[in-house]
């Protein structure tokens, strides 16, 4: 017996790979400074704390319908009116156990088999792979240092086939942390309406954004899916919550897929999201305030030890510095820090073919450990050369 083949293309998630060799170094009694994973180090906000003790108190327990708790849905639409001036009905929104399952769901219901999907190179990891899964074709663009790894329009225009079904974005991205500008999500829109296409926006690091301002792709057009969720602005990761706002055709048929293999999202976590939208104002702004000071020491001490970052990254908590003049095997580089100087970063080839030669470092933990992390590198350096 077999694995399904549907399982043949899917690749090893290689952050995951870092992260587990990090526990047993822990388990040796090694410290290790984490730079590699994309994960809050805040506690979640106290209002979120406080309506899933409530929630359980009152015994809010049981099935919600399967396409969210209507209090929830009508936060979401409510939080993108205020937020971004777009109106979004609530019976286009689907809530689920973290955006992952979302985007699952998604390809389900958007891709046949032999379908394309335009994605970035590089790009966050698993996209590829949900795409692959649902046997379509992820068609990768490749995106550069030197243009703040954003998309161009000749670039996606040179991709689009008769079988092209949407263009993929994701702003602010992950591994880069940069943001699309206003005019060129403009322009990728006028390309996906030119072809009849549709666009899939990755929108999970919106507001966490330091220098300008992020777009809602629903803000350009309605001919769109928005993926979005709990995990990165409010710390909520291990809360499992997420939600895709959908175009009205394929609403039913991602409720039927919800229904059957999902039923729905977590009754309690769900009311712990309605107050996070409405009452966390306070403490998502300190975790912007405390994330900017941290891009800002960290985008100094990578620059110091002479590793590239050509247009400094303005969201998300990510730096995806090059290394090409160190090493062009970011696998084996990665490994070695960590090894040698006990701090875990992710590799670029890990985001794809053209993230090779690059480090992603994550700036989510302290800034005492990001400072003890950032010594150990400029050591690590040193004796390297």
């Amino acid at each position: 017996m077999k694995p399904a083949r549907r399982c043949e293309n899917i690749t090893p998630f290689i952050v995951m790979d870092v992260l587990e060799k990090i526990h047993q170094m822990e388990a040796a009694g090694i410290d290790v400074i984490h730079m590699e994973i994309g994960e809050p180090d805040f506690d979640v906000p106290e209002c979120v704390n406080q309506a899933a003790r409530a929630a359980l108190d009152c015994h809010a327990t049981s099935y919600t319908h399967s396409l969210g708790d209507i209090r929830l849905r009508e936060a979401i639409a409510r939080y993108h009116k205020d937020t971004y001036g777009t109106t979004v009905d609530p019976g286009r929104i689907l809530v689920t156990s973290g955006t992952s399952p979302a985007m699952l769901l998604m390809f389900s219901v958007l891709v046949n088999p032999g379908d394309e999907i335009i994605i970035s190179d590089p790009h966050y990891a698993c996209y590829a792979n949900f795409i692959h899964y649902v046997q379509g074709v992820p068609v990768t663009v490749p995106v550069f240092e030197d243009q703040g790894f954003v998309f161009t329009p000749d670039a996606i225009a040179a991709k689009i086939t008769p079988r092209t079904k949407a263009i993929f974005i994701n702003s602010p991205s992950n591994p880069t942390g940069n943001v699309i500008p206003k005019e060129r999500m403009q322009q990728i829109v006028a390309i996906a309406k030119k072809h009849g296409l549709c666009i899939i926006s990755d929108e999970i690091y919106h507001g966490l954004v330091y220098e300008g301002q992020e777009h809602s792709i629903l803000e350009f057009t309605s001919n769109a899916f928005v993926l979005n969720g709990f995990s990165k602005l409010f710390a909520m990761t291990g809360l499992r919550l997420g939600y895709l706002i959908s175009p009205p055709a394929f609403v039913r048929a991602l409720q039927v897929l919800q229904q059957n293999f999902f039923i729905c999202a977590n009754s309690v976590v769900q009311l712990a999201g309605v107050a996070a939208l409405k009452e966390a104002h306070r403490e998502t702004q300190h975790m912007r305030e405390v994330y900017n000071k941290r891009r800002l020491y960290m985008l100094d001490r990578l620059t110091d030890m002479g590793l590239g970052v050509a247009v400094p990254p303005t969201g998300a908590f990510y730096i995806f510095a090059n290394v090409k003049h160190i090493s062009t095997d970011s696998y084996a580089l990665a490994f070695d820090i960590l090894e040698k100087a006990h701090i875990g970063v992710t590799p670029g080839i890990d985001f794809g073919a053209n993230g090779e030669g690059y480090l992603r470092f994550s700036y989510a933990n302290s800034m005492e450990n990001l400072t003890r992390g950032m010594d150990r590198m400029a050591a690590y350096l040193q004796k390297r050369s």
